[in-house]
């Protein structure tokens, strides 16, 4: 499919709407990311999504945008109540899989010298690879409270503080879950993971705030230059994968029953308002609870792990969370459509969600500068924290980017690996990197990703998001 691509201005690209699309497509993106994306799939994907009944406005795709399962990744799209469709190729596989920023008082002029060491701890400190298994197995009746409690469950049961809630999305807990839609496959595979990082691109860095670009935006933040951070990368383990694969083949049968014309079977989908989609939608919920838990047990490790090996508590080193964000995941939010206040479901499959300044869902303590936007980047170059804008609730539905995005699959980075001294050429750099995996490692190199600061400088350009920090990594984990 050759896509024709209009340019709008320096930072958006228009799709015109023909054949069975319903809406035009949008795609954010750099001159130089448009060409690259003209012999890449996963516009044909940002064409097919906008074919699916109710879909609103756009079907559009951030900077970071790479194919993906049935959306691209990076995809967005909001679905009017009454018409529209819930996809679980809109949401992913890893269910939630987002991102936590804490901060803390220490200064990079004071762990230089013991990253070694550091990178050994953290890495004893947080379960990390495939099929990694977390310090505390679940019961049945425990998975349950987790799938309907979220992070609340592990703040209760002493994994972190009830502060960190209130810097949340959701509160790191949604409503509307129900255990009984979730199948004992998932719940097998959830009970030994809950507080584990587990493989791929999901990691637990240490790094420093390099530099800062909005100075009162950073100090709501509770950010300055120099000072050490810590970012968490993951999702809902083969809890998630497995609530997804299970109501694919559900969706791929309600698809036919309801007559859903389907340009891709990976956008299998049922109406909102039908049976199907309901049970999805609460088995979701599940899994975005699930992650949000298994997210804070880890930020519990990492402070235990810190706490051993500096020998302070961690109010002491400040480790304080300063968000919590989700990537996958299908909501219900209110938002202007045509002039009106509509409640609409919104798809972000590799998207964040970068509500503006004054909205009620931001938590109290951000709500005069924006929800923050957390970017993680390669694990050779930077990641970026951002704060949400009014631009971004006009026309994204509030989202942003959420992340670099991969430039390379899996085995072209493996391929660009063979022969390298992968570990050596990172420290070279200033950063350790810790993996039971040589494989990962290969697989995630930093020329595997697009450049982050191109990518957040076409979402600041567009005025979805704006900079606030900009992270360089010292220490990273991988699964």
């Amino acid at each position: 499919m050759s896509i024709k691509f209009q340019k709008v201005d320096d930072y958006r690209w228009l799709i015109p709407r023909e054949g069975k699309m319903r809406v035009p497509g949008l795609v954010f993106a750099s001159e130089s990311m448009v060409e690259d994306l003209r012999k890449d799939k996963s516009a044909e994907q940002v064409v097919n999504v906008a074919t699916l009944p109710g879909i609103l406005g756009y079907s559009m795709a951030m900077a970071d945008m790479h194919w993906g399962y049935g959306f691209p990744i990076g995809g967005v799209a909001a679905f009017d109540a009454d018409e529209g469709v819930l996809s679980p190729g809109g949401v992913g596989y890893d269910i939630n899989c987002g991102v936590r920023l804490v901060r803390t008082n220490l200064r990079r002029v004071e762990i230089a010298h013991q990253l070694e060491e550091l990178s050994l701890a953290l890495h004893r400190a947080v379960p990390s690879g495939v099929g990694s298994k977390s310090h505390r197995k679940l019961d049945d009746r425990e998975l349950g409270q987790v799938l309907e409690q979220g992070a609340g469950w592990a703040v209760r049961n002493g994994y972190g503080l009830q502060a960190d809630l209130d810097v949340m999305e959701e509160g790191g807990c949604m409503s509307g879950a129900d255990p009984s839609a979730v199948s004992e496959r998932a719940r097998e595979r959830g009970r030994p993971q809950l507080g584990s990082l587990g493989s791929g691109n999901h990691f637990c860095e240490i790094g420093h705030v390099a530099e800062v670009y909005d100075e009162q935006t950073a100090r709501a933040f509770g950010l300055e230059v120099g000072q050490v951070t810590i970012l968490l990368h993951s999702g809902s383990r083969g809890f998630g994968y497995q609530v997804c694969d299970d109501y694919l083949r559900t969706m791929i049968k309600a698809s036919s029953r309801y007559g859903i014309e389907l340009p891709d079977r990976q956008l299998c989908a049922a109406p909102l308002h039908s049976p199907e989609a309901k049970q999805y939608f609460a088995a979701m919920i599940c899994a975005v609870n699930f992650a949000f838990a298994n997210r804070q047990m880890m930020t519990h490790f990492v402070r235990e792990g810190f706490e051993r090996f500096f020998g302070r508590s961690s109010s002491e080193l400040g480790l304080g969370l300063v968000y919590d964000v989700c990537h996958n995941i299908a909501k219900w939010e209110e938002h202007q459509v045509g002039g009106d206040r509509k409640r609409v479901c919104v798809h972000r499959k590799g998207a964040t969600r970068a509500f503006g300044p004054g909205h009620p869902d931001v938590p109290a303590r951000y709500r005069h500068v924006g929800q923050p936007v957390i970017v993680p980047g390669d694990m050779g170059r930077y990641s970026f924290v951002l704060a949400g804008t009014e631009q971004a609730m006009r026309e994204s539905w509030g989202s942003s980017c959420h992340g670099a995005g991969r430039r390379m699959s899996r085995k072209a980075a493996f391929n660009a690996a063979r022969g390298r001294s992968l570990f050596r050429e990172l420290q070279d750099r200033g950063i350790w990197v810790r993996s039971d995996s040589k494989a990962t490692v290969a697989e995630e190199i930093p020329e595997a990703y697009k450049d982050a600061a191109e990518v957040v400088d076409v979402i600041a350009g567009a005025g979805l998001a704006r900079k606030v920090a900009r992270l360089e990594p010292m220490v990273v984990v991988k699964g």
